[in-house]
């Protein structure tokens, strides 16, 4: 048993390497007002790269490599991301809307947001720990399955969001605002809450709190 987990590891890590072998590779450029609706971004590996001000709506990035890179003012939604590298990037006021981040390469995902649209957006089963959402909105995103455990949603608007046998173990709840978290379904041991927002906890035992 432990010899065949060991293959099967040593052949996932093969088809990592093997999917990024051809790929160019781009480093510390910056992409702006660039509209790749109408050329689509070059598959590449891009490190320590700044895309200001771009459209990649409903485009296709799909096995690219993004290291350490930022997305400024950008609108992302609804774009192809299947197996694609999202390790410490940074998105700071851009649209997001509809993106399938559980289609991504999960064992290297990491990222943090700011200021963004994230209405929509799956992280379904996705390890998120210790992620920032700062000032998002994520109306109807789905975090179902997902890790969130010492995460922050700092100033977020949560209407409608998703959470559904989600880790929320000391995530920091506590500026956030329009959510509804059903702690039956949910792990929340030391998570952070206001005495403002903490009848988002309570919703689902329809009580009157004033």
């Amino acid at each position: 048993m432990i010899w065949l987990l060991f293959f099967k590891t040593l052949h996932i890590i093969f088809l990592i390497i093997n999917c990024f072998m051809d790929l160019s590779y781009k480093n510390e450029m910056t992409f702006k007002d660039q509209d790749f609706t109408k050329k689509e971004l070059l598959k590449a590996e891009y490190e320590y790269c700044t895309f200001d001000n771009c459209n990649f709506e409903n485009s296709h990035l799909s096995s690219i490599m993004f290291l350490d890179c930022d997305f400024i003012d950008c609108n992302v939604s609804n774009v192809k991301i299947k197996e694609t590298t999202f390790k410490d990037a940074t998105f700071t006021n851009c649209k997001l809307l509809g993106i399938p981040f559980n289609t991504c390469n999960a064992f290297l995902f990491s990222a943090s947001f700011s200021g963004c649209n994230l209405g929509f957006a799956s992280f379904h089963d996705l390890k998120l720990i210790s992620t920032t959402f700062k000032n998002c909105k994520l109306h109807n995103a789905d975090f179902t399955a997902a890790n969130l455990s010492n995460s922050t949603f700092s100033d977020c608007d949560l209407l409608g969001v998703v959470f559904d046998t989600t880790n929320l173990e000391k995530v920091d709840f506590r500026t956030s605002y329009n959510f509804f978290i059903n702690p039956e379904f949910n792990r929340i041991k030391k998570a952070k809450f206001s005495k403002e927002n903490i009848h988002g906890l309570l919703q689902h035992h329809d009580i009157v709190i004033e």
